[in-house]
């Protein structure tokens, strides 16, 4: 048996972005919940499967079926409607760590939201270029499930 020994480089992600949703915050929470389980989908409209156990320790997953899929994180800190803090691995199939904050405080009849993503570890440039455009689409998404939902009067869960 023989080994090969390589070393790779230690990479860090620093992304912080707010956005404005015109909804309450309750309904901006659930937004983020939705977009973080069955709401969320790729930039091409397909789901991504995913599914969130909203509580400390809940597990944030893909599920592909038939027992398949892939440990996103799970819920470090939850305290609705104002934080949500997950931690684990996320899309990244190699050493590394990452950390999501999604916070939220209430703007006159709206909601800014405060996302934080950082990570370190074994991440390639596309990965590190890559999740700027994926925390764009992500926001995007949960406006528009929030907006959805505060048309809809409320709760989705």
């Amino acid at each position: 048996m023989s080994a090969i020994a390589t070393e790779e480089a230690i990479h860090t992600i620093n992304i912080v972005k707010e956005v404005r949703i015109a909804a309450p915050i309750a309904i901006a929470f659930e937004a983020v919940l939705d977009e973080l389980g069955p709401g969320g989908q790729m930039p091409d409209g397909r789901s991504l499967a995913m599914k969130i156990e909203p509580w400390p320790g809940g597990r944030w997953y893909r599920d592909l079926g038939n027992n398949a899929g892939h440990l996103w994180g799970h819920v470090q800190v939850i305290k609705p409607p104002h934080l949500l803090e997950i931690c684990g691995p996320m899309f990244m199939s190699y050493p590394v760590t990452n950390f999501v904050q999604y916070r939220l405080s209430a703007d006159g009849d709206g909601t800014l939201l405060k996302l934080t993503h950082q990570a370190f570890g074994q991440i390639p440039e596309k990965d590190r270029e890559g999740v700027q455009h994926g925390w764009e689409h992500t926001l995007k998404i949960v406006g528009e499930i929030a907006e959805r939902l505060a048309a809809a009067g409320g709760r989705k869960r």
